[in-house]
């Protein structure tokens, strides 16, 4: 067989937006005891491994919590209670006081905005109705977007459960709209701070965990929103997920020593119950690449490039090497795929000095 009497480096590029992967061959010549002891017997071998083979991406993130807003104070007033950090709270619960009025969570998609009363229409009277409903003061009320004696009947059995003045309408400073139960990140303000109309109060973000990855651009190229992935979280368990959002534009990291431009992308649960860890902590999100199945692989640094552009492995046994042409398959995890006459796995394979 034909062989370069010179070292050669095997480099591995991988393609990302193609999916596939290059072999490049760049050599320099060796002294002449090098050209001799490849020859001879390598430095270190390496095993011939049968099993599977997957070039899965793994990509580092942080776990949090989705919808991330803030909470504005919907009017002016010395603020009396404010939710403690990391709690939860649903509907009707209290996100914080002024001048020791409750502010209460309702769950809707429109910001309230506006005081509302009898022939006020729109979405945010709809889902003030919906709430009432659910909440058991609304028995019988259509859910519309119109506010009627109906609606104010609800609003009045409303107030009177919590011990407010009975006016049969509703403003900001009774009540603020979110999607959904929210958790409580920080407050801005302090107890005892004055607040006014717009100025935020809260940082809340939905309940349930996410992960938050910033991927380099070469590396995104395999998260697809819908595409299934697994995640290895902080306890060392993984917990299966999706891909709801990839950014179409990317922007700098948010690491100061490290401005190469990232892809931002979100992963939820499939079973948020089953995720434990702490807000902030690090998970890996695994995507889904190639695998092949019971196939032998080497490791990249046992290939060998021959004169004729193929490549092989030198094999040890019994003191003695040769060298087994190869053909090359999928290269994951630091190894290469590999079929050859004569080859078969717990063979000994010429590497590199590690």
């Amino acid at each position: 067989m034909r062989r370069r009497t010179m070292a050669v480096s095997v480099v591995l590029v991988a393609a990302v937006a193609g999916g596939g992967f290059a072999v490049t061959a760049l050599g320099e010549p060796r002294a002449e005891e090098d050209r001799e002891g490849r020859a001879g017997l390598p430095p270190a071998t390496a095993a011939v491994i049968r099993g599977d083979l997957s070039n899965s991406t793994g990509i580092d993130g942080t776990l949090g919590y989705s919808r991330q807003r803030k909470v504005n104070a919907g009017a002016a007033g010395t603020l009396t209670w404010i939710a403690p950090s990391g709690s939860e709270v649903g509907r009707d619960g209290r996100l914080y006081a002024l001048d020791g009025k409750d502010v209460r969570l309702m769950y809707g998609a429109e910001p309230m905005y506006r005081t509302l009363r009898a022939g006020s229409k729109g979405t945010d009277v709809q889902q003030l109705e919906k709430n009432l409903r659910g909440l058991g003061h609304g028995t019988g009320l259509a859910v519309d977007d119109e506010y009627t004696a109906g609606t104010a009947g609800a609003v009045k059995r409303w107030q009177k459960a919590h011990g407010l003045k009975q006016t049969g309408q509703v403003g900001p400073e009774q009540i603020s709209f979110a999607a959904g139960p929210v958790r409580v990140r920080s407050a801005g303000p302090a107890v005892g701070d004055q607040a006014a109309p717009g100025q935020a109060v809260l940082t809340t973000t939905g309940s349930d965990r996410v992960v938050r990855l910033e991927a380099k651009v070469s590396e995104a190229s395999p998260a697809r929103p819908g595409g299934k992935v697994e995640v290895e979280l902080p306890d060392g368990t993984t917990a299966k997920g999706t891909v709801t959002s990839v950014a179409s534009v990317a922007k700098p990291g948010s690491d100061p020593a490290d401005k190469t431009p990232r892809i931002g992308i979100i992963v939820t649960f499939d079973d948020p119950a089953e995720v434990k860890g702490f807000d902030k902590s690090p998970a890996t999100v695994r995507f889904d690449g190639e695998t092949r199945k019971n196939v032998l692989s080497v490791p990249v640094g046992a290939l060998l490039a021959l004169e004729d552009g193929s490549f092989g492995v030198q094999v040890v046994e019994g003191g003695r090497a040769r060298e087994i042409e190869v053909r090359l398959g999928l290269f994951a995890q630091g190894r290469v795929e590999v079929t050859g006459d004569g080859l078969s796995a717990g063979m000994k394979v010429g590497v590199p000095a590690s």
